[in-house]
């Protein structure tokens, strides 16, 4: 007879759903004396963390909250933050991370949407959680949070967190999921155009990439990791569970300050932190002498667009070693890294820098990734130049878009998840996003990557920032228009930029217009292309 025919079956005994709730009890039950949480003067063990979360998920519970029910917060990078991606998903109810810098109108989009029976929110934020929860017809119930190293504001509510933590029982004994397809988190995207839509992740997905996470970068026990990442996206690229799973440190940070991020890293002996390149961007411009505040060693994951080569270079100069991934919030945050190979330290920085900003390859919890044509799903030929989309599937794509069937059914079209984003294919393996489906610029029939002319920018020695966006052009059709902000103290004009890409880039390939500007970003440092594409018409 066949092992397979033998009559084997899951039960209790063998058979557990996947969950990283189980994280934080393993924490505090091994190591509840070490340190947990670092927020100014808040300092807090791993048993004492473990207490307010299942406090939290006994007052919710308390209050009539239970399995599927969404429970909203509005919140910077605090210990608060921490406690919900645990005490709300220990009852069975979905957490939703609001971005903090959305407006009232978006927020009450999403709060009716997700149907949110509970807001928890921070006092910075009043004026855009009363507006929203204004225009409701059954408003939430709304918690308020007064953070000491905020220390200002007005109260959300008459009902504070504190009090509300009091309501619950330190010893709940909660329970998994039953199903580890349950939804554990609701996360919404920054639509350009339109509602934004609503991403559904499941337990099983969250543990998976909390695991990717690990896998990947090594962290090992007791990481000391700063959040200088917002939390609020993508549940945090799942680093709540991951740090927690690891019994490290999370030091919180409200919000981002080049000098207060250094200051951290030197003081609390920061080992990780994750961001945008806009973080590290703003490190590499900072003094010398407080760039010094480095003396130990440093890893820092970046995502997003690719930072460019010479921003990378510059931050191994200071002593962070980079990692690069690349992800979207349909995917739990980054799903793809530039996997290293040690024969490739031995290059020069500049080399190391071209290849570290390639998106690499999958997480090992990641089942597939491939670059292929959008119409055909036929995958693209390994040669570095032909263009494709970036296709993706596994346990840690989304469950779909809540409330959303069409756009689900086109999403995985094919049986693949479509990131909207084209890149190439090395003969390695390894994967280079050249730029979003819709941000490609087709000059004369040919293809520009802005993001190749982007990083010819940033090796301008006079500027800080670049972007670079299509403009309408009558004889070539696009013709790429630069926006660029300047160092403090330094000058540059339009020609001396496009003279500086005349010596580097194609002749179709350099801009045709140059704007000095401030860029206008998401919440999470993004530059808002729509934004620009939309200046570059009055240009």
């Amino acid at each position: 007879m066949s092992i397979y025919q033998e009559g084997l079956s899951a039960g209790a005994v063998n058979h557990t759903a996947l969950s990283p709730l189980g994280f934080i009890e393993r924490a505090a039950n091994v190591y509840p004396h070490y340190p947990a949480v670092v927020h100014g003067a808040v300092r807090r063990t791993w048993a004492q963390t473990y207490d307010r979360c299942r406090r939290l998920g006994s007052a919710l519970q308390g209050r009539g909250i239970g399995k599927g029910d969404t429970v909203a917060v509005m919140l910077p990078n605090i210990p608060e933050m921490l406690e919900a991606h645990f005490g709300v998903p220990m009852i069975g109810a979905v957490l939703n991370t609001l971005n903090v810098r959305l407006d009232a109108e978006a927020i009450a989009f999403m709060l009716q949407h997700g149907e949110a029976k509970v807001l928890i929110a921070d006092r910075e934020f009043f004026d855009i959680v009363h507006a929203a929860i204004g225009m409701l017809d059954h408003p939430p119930l709304v918690i308020d949070v007064n953070d000491p190293e905020y220390g200002e504001g007005q109260a959300n509510s008459v009902l504070d967190y504190e009090a509300f933590l009091a309501e619950g029982d330190p010893e709940f004994v909660w329970q998994g999921p039953d199903d580890e397809w349950d939804a554990i988190s609701l996360n919404y995207t920054s639509g350009t155009t339109g509602n934004p839509k609503g991403v559904v992740y499941h337990h099983r997905g969250a543990f998976l990439n909390a695991m990717g996470n690990q896998m990947t970068w090594n962290m090992g026990q007791h990481p000391v990791y700063l959040w200088t990442l917002p939390m609020f996206h993508c549940n945090g690229w799942c680093y709540p569970w991951t740090v927690t799973a690891m019994a490290g440190v999370h030091v919180f940070l409200r919000r981002v300050d080049p000098q207060k991020i250094l200051n951290l890293i030197h003081d609390e002996q920061v080992t990780h932190m994750c961001g945008a390149p806009i973080v590290l961007n703003a490190l590499v411009n900072m003094p010398p002498e407080a760039k010094a505040a480095i003396d130990h060693p440093v890893h820092t994951m970046v995502a997003g667009a690719a930072p460019p080569a010479k921003v990378i270079g510059a931050v191994e100069e200071m002593g962070i070693k980079v990692t690069h991934v690349y992800g979207l919030t349909e995917t739990y945050g980054p799903v793809t890294v530039c996997a290293w190979h040690g024969h490739w330290d031995e290059l020069p920085l500049d080399e190391r820098a071209r290849i570290k900003a390639r998106q690499g390859v999958r997480y090992p919890t990641l089942e597939g990734v491939m670059v292929a044509d959008p119409q055909t799903l036929q995958p693209v030929p390994r040669d570095g130049e032909t263009i494709g989309e970036i296709f993706m599937r596994g346990n840690t794509v989304m469950k779909g878009y809540l409330k959303n069937p069409s756009a689900t059914a086109e999403a995985f079209e094919g049986g693949w998840f479509h990131t909207g984003d084209l890149g190439v294919w090395h003969a390695d393996g390894y994967l280079e996003v050249k730029d979003r489906l819709k941000d490609i610029i087709i000059s004369g029939g040919e293809n520009i990557s802005t993001i190749e002319v982007e990083g010819t920018l940033y090796r301008h020695p006079d500027i800080l920032e670049a972007a670079v966006v299509a403009r309408p052009d009558e004889k070539w059709g696009e013709t790429p228009c630069a926006f660029v902000t300047l160092k403090a103290g330094h000058q540059a004009s339009e020609a001396d930029i496009i003279h500086f890409c005349r010596d580097h880039l194609a002749a179709f390939k350099i801009p045709k217009n140059v704007v000095f500007t401030e860029l206008p970003k998401t919440s999470t440092g993004k530059i808002q292309k729509y934004v620009l594409r939309d200046w570059a018409k009055a240009v």
